[in-house]
């Protein structure tokens, strides 16, 4: 373990013994660190706070803060951080709260970017990037492979399905659909069609992403139709896709309503 002499670290803390931490960062009672994740200069780790293997903590983040909650009591809520996190300069993750489950989670290989915020109770999944100064109200949920651009809001109870992309300096107040491109203002939403540059990096066949653009077409592009007929046209002429039907359901199953506005 490499502890720079001015760091204060509670005795309670439970650090790998190959944990580095920098010069004047603070690590508290009920935190846990695993193996061979970094802590950089001035970072401040508190809470019943858990963080996996092999993750790098920037400098000036506050990581297991309170929830800006105020129904928030003192209870000991959690943070729990996967492995191999990418966390930067002043970024802020807050822990849960009681009403909402009583804990924050993210998952692994994520890169959250400067001054990046995490509010409580949010879920996050894997290989997710939020630039610069993007920011998640509480309750939030990031399916694995999205991307937040910076400068971007999200409102409460919002969800972000896998592989989209929000354009940056984006008002996110509805449910963005899986492998969908949006970005506006929270009144005006724009969804441009679905994220082909991002699932060719991730290697999606030609035939998924023809697939899922032509479900996107329907359902997004028909305003003849009827929402359930449109829903029933994708699920017959799409069963075979598991894309498709991982959009559908997403769909069908939003609680908060589904940014659909398309100009085009």
């Amino acid at each position: 373990m490499s502890i720079h002499p001015t760091a204060v670290i509670d005795t309670k803390a439970e650090l790998d013994s190959t944990v580095y931490v920098g010069a004047y960062s603070v690590i508290e009672e009920g935190v846990r660190i695993g193996a061979g994740t970094r802590i950089e200069p001035h970072a401040v780790v508190v809470g019943h706070t858990t963080i996996g293997a092999g993750n790098v903590i920037g400098s000036f983040t506050s990581i297991g803060t309170p929830p800006q909650d105020l129904g928030y009591a003192g209870e000991p809520t959690q943070l729990v951080i996967g492995d191999h996190n990418h966390i930067r300069e002043y970024t802020s993750i807050h822990r849960g709260t009681v009403k909402g489950g009583g804990k924050t989670v993210i998952g692994d290989n994520n890169l959250f970017m400067a001054y990046c915020h995490i509010g409580h109770d949010c879920h996050i999944g894997c290989h997710v990037i939020m630039a610069n100064v993007a920011t998640l109200a509480g309750h939030v949920e990031v399916d694995s492979y999205a991307t937040i651009s910076g400068l971007v809001g999200v409102h409460q109870f919002c969800r972000i399905g896998t592989h989209a992309y929000v354009g940056g300096m984006s008002g996110i107040g509805l449910d963005v659909a899986p492998y969908m491109i949006v970005t506006g203002t929270r009144d005006r939403m724009r969804v441009s069609g679905i994220n082909k540059v991002g699932l060719k990096r991730h290697g999606f066949s030609k035939e998924t992403i023809s697939k899922l653009d032509q479900a996107f077409r329907i359902l997004f592009r028909s305003p003849d139709l009827l929402q359930a007929d449109a829903f029933a046209q994708v699920r017959q002429e799409f069963t075979d896709c598991p894309e498709v039907v991982n959009l559908l359901h997403f769909l069908e199953h939003s609680k908060r309503g589904v940014a659909k506005r398309s100009d085009d």
